[in-house]
């Protein structure tokens, strides 16, 4: 068993051009004023970070670490979420998606998808230079508007999805495992990577590549209903970060899962402030902690009801009062015989 780190907090949701979320030495600052001893960088915030420099110049990637050192603030990890998703994008939501690339590439899929890749080297750099061990990402998805077979699936369909998306991704794979990275896929509705099956799917296609690995966040389980803590016992050995979100999921005899096309605050299914949801994070931070598990506990603020900064107040105070301080000997150690091998023999009658 080994004790977990955190708290941490990812600050995607919390950047904005408005002091102090606008600049690295603000943001970390208000962090660990919120009570956080770590950050999740998102790689693609300019305002943060310049992801080409970082991976061409460690000096840089010291700079950056000794700002937020400064202030109290270890960076558990980058996060390339967002090219990530650029790797493997259906024709249905390239209007959609082109937001998340470099304008250069915009109206261009085969120029969006190597910027995309080119991004992904960087931030696996970047990560070797700042000294991390794992850099969140998304998968991107090929096959998910077929999620629902009607009109029935074609036969090979989402096996020639999977194929290529492996095809994309193992090179990646390869630079990470150059570089000492984990590459950990937030298993999300919306990727080809939303559940155990599709993982493993994509998985037996990268050969079982060891840097192939889990961003594991309950709340996505939640909504589609998934055993969130199950899920630990079959894939512990590919867990690799852990985001800290809390949902819930009320159905009614008008929606369900799909949710309707409702906004996040009429859906049956909505993400909410660690405490107010349904995960049962005492269960889930024992499982993540007896399988040895000992990455960042890392709050990912989505609220449809509360302030962000409140979520992130009383998130980091959630996380520190959740991490299991591992015990380093027995609770009854104090009615220990002290018998030797012999009296054991003897006891056995042998």
């Amino acid at each position: 068993m080994k004790t977990i780190k955190g708290p941490a907090l990812f600050l995607a949701q919390f950047a904005s051009d408005e002091a102090p979320f606008n600049t690295w030495h603000g943001i970390t600052k208000w962090a660990a004023e919120c009570g956080y001893a770590g950050v999740q960088l998102p790689s693609w915030d300019a305002r943060f970070f310049d992801l080409a420099k970082a991976a061409s110049s460690k000096n840089y990637c010291d700079e950056i670490i000794g700002v937020a050192a400064q202030n109290g603030i270890t960076i558990t990890e980058l996060s390339a979420h967002l090219q990530g998703q650029l790797v493997a994008v259906h024709p249905a939501y390239d209007i959609a998606f082109d937001g998340f690339a470099h304008p250069s590439v915009h109206g261009n899929p085969a120029e969006r998808q190597a910027w995309a890749a080119d991004q992904l080297r960087q931030a696996i750099t970047a990560s070797r230079h700042m000294g991390l061990s794992a850099l969140g990402t998304f998968s991107g998805a090929l096959a998910w508007p077929y999620l629902y077979p009607w009109p029935q699936r074609p036969a090979g369909l989402v096996e020639a999805a999977f194929d290529e998306l492996a095809k994309r991704w193992y090179p990646l794979l390869d630079h990470a495992e150059e570089n000492g990275i984990d590459l950990c896929y937030e298993i999300h509705p919306g990727e080809d990577l939303h559940d155990g099956v599709t993982f493993e799917m994509f998985l037996d296609r990268v050969g079982g590549h060891a840097r192939a690995k889990m961003l594991y966040d309950p709340s996505h389980y939640v909504l589609q209903c998934l055993d969130y803590l199950d899920n630990i016992d079959i894939y512990a050995d590919r867990i690799g970060m852990f985001h800290v979100k809390d949902a819930e999921f009320n159905p009614t005899g008008r929606q369900g899962v799909y949710g309707g096309y409702q906004p996040w605050i009429n859906r049956a299914g909505r993400f909410r402030s660690l405490g107010d949801g349904q995960v049962d994070f005492g269960a889930v931070f024992s499982k993540l902690t007896t399988a040895g598990f000992d990455g960042w506990a890392v709050v990912e603020w989505e609220c449809c009801l509360k302030h962000p900064e409140d979520g992130a107040r009383e998130g980091a105070a959630f996380v520190r009062d959740h991490i299991i301080r591992v015990t380093d000997k027995a609770f009854d150690d104090f009615a220990d015989g002290g018998v030797d091998q012999a009296a054991n023999l003897k006891m056995l009658g042998i």
